[in-house]
C-alpha cells in the first residue's frame, strides 16, 4: 500500500465537500524537495480524474535568469507565465496550452494541452508563490525529515545532489519562511 494512502483518503474527501459548493477546485502541492509531491500528485489526480500541471515546467529560463532575480524569495520559477498560461485558464475552466521548459535542454517544450476538468491538481515546490496562491482552492504543504531528503536526493540525483545541498534546499527554504508557506497550507502532511 502506498505511504499515503490514508492522506489521498482524506484530500479526496476534502474535494468531494469543496464540489458541493463550488463547480471547479484547484488544489496546490508545494513542499520541500524530495518530500513526495509528485508520486503524492499523480496518486491523486489517478483518485479524482484531474488535471496535473507541474511548477517545475516553469523554472526561469536562462535569459531569465540573474542574480538579482534569484535574490528574491520565491522568484526562481516563471510564475507571470504559470499565472497568465495555466491559472488564470484554470479559474475559468478553460482549455488551455502551454510550453514545459526542460531543465537539461533549458529550453521551452512544444505545447502541452490540457482541457478544462472539474479538479486539477498543481504540483512543485514554489506553487505558493505570493502572486499565485490566492488561486488555490485546497493548499497542501509536504514535509520530509532533512536526513530522509537527502537520502532520496542522492538516490534520485547522484552527485547533483551536492547542488540541492548547496543551492535548491536553501533557495526553497527561504521561499518557504519567506511566504509563511507551511503555516499557510490547509493540510501539511
Amino acid at each position: 500500500m502506498f505511504e499515503r494512502e490514508n492522506d489521498i483518503l482524506t484530500v479526496k474527501d476534502r474535494v468531494e465537500a469543496l464540489l458541493k459548493e463550488k463547480e471547479y477546485v484547484l488544489i496546490g502541492i508545494d513542499g520541500r524537495c524530495a518530500s513526495g509531491k509528485s508520486t503524492f500528485a499523480e496518486r491523486l489526480v489517478g483518485a479524482l480524474h484531474a488535471n496535473l500541471l507541474h511548477m517545475d515546467d516553469f523554472f526561469l529560463r536562462p535569459e531569465q535568469r540573474s542574480e538579482a532575480r534569484l535574490q528574491i524569495p520565491g522568484e526562481n520559477v516563471d510564475h507571470e507565465r504559470f499565472l497568465q498560461e495555466v491559472l488564470l485558464p484554470l479559474s475559468r475552466n478553460e482549455a488551455f496550452s502551454y510550453r514545459p521548459f526542460d531543465c537539461e535542454t533549458l529550453t521551452l517544450l512544444p505545447p502541452v494541452l490540457v482541457e478544462g476538468k472539474r479538479v486539477s491538481v498543481v504540483e512543485g515546490s514554489y506553487c505558493f508563490h505570493k502572486d499565485l496562491k490566492g488561486f488555490y482552492d485546497l493548499k497542501i504543504f509536504l514535509t520530509v525529515e532533512k536526513d530522509e531528503q537527502m537520502r532520496r536526493i542522492v538516490e534520485r540525483n547522484g552527485d547533483y545532489a551536492k547542488v540541492f545541498e548547496k543551492k535548491w534546499i536553501p533557495l526553497e527554504e527561504s521561499y518557504f519562511s519567506a511566504f509563511a508557506v507551511q503555516e499557510e497550507a490547509d493540510l501539511c502532511f
